[in-house]
């Protein structure tokens, strides 16, 4: 009856990432940061973690002298937030018992 849920995508801030990333299909580190109010290090760990299931893609680079992080979804990461959305969309359409 219920589905089962992305435990990567239990957390507060990678779903609020990935909710920003399949809109935009890429975001830059900055943009990320204000739009979650995340701070610099947890954001920083959190991107990681998506990384590392390979559901985003980072790209570092230098505007200037100034290091410059790009973060892109990925067919992987599409699938996976769009299969979570399903899930959570199992669990809010339950038929209500009278």
């Amino acid at each position: 009856m219920f589905k089962p849920l992305d435990p990567l995508l239990k957390s507060e801030l990678r779903l609020a990432v990935m909710s920003l990333l399949i809109g935009l299909e890429q975001a830059d580190f900055k943009y990320l940061k204000d739009s979650t109010k995340a701070t610099s290090g947890n954001l920083s760990v959190q991107l990681q973690k998506l990384n590392d299931a390979g559901y985003i893609e980072i790209k570092k680079t230098f505007k200037g002298n100034y290091p410059h992080t790009r973060c892109t979804i990925t067919k992987k990461g599409i699938d996976a937030f769009e299969k979570h959305v399903e899930a959570l969309k199992s669990y809010i359409n339950l038929p209500s018992q009278q």
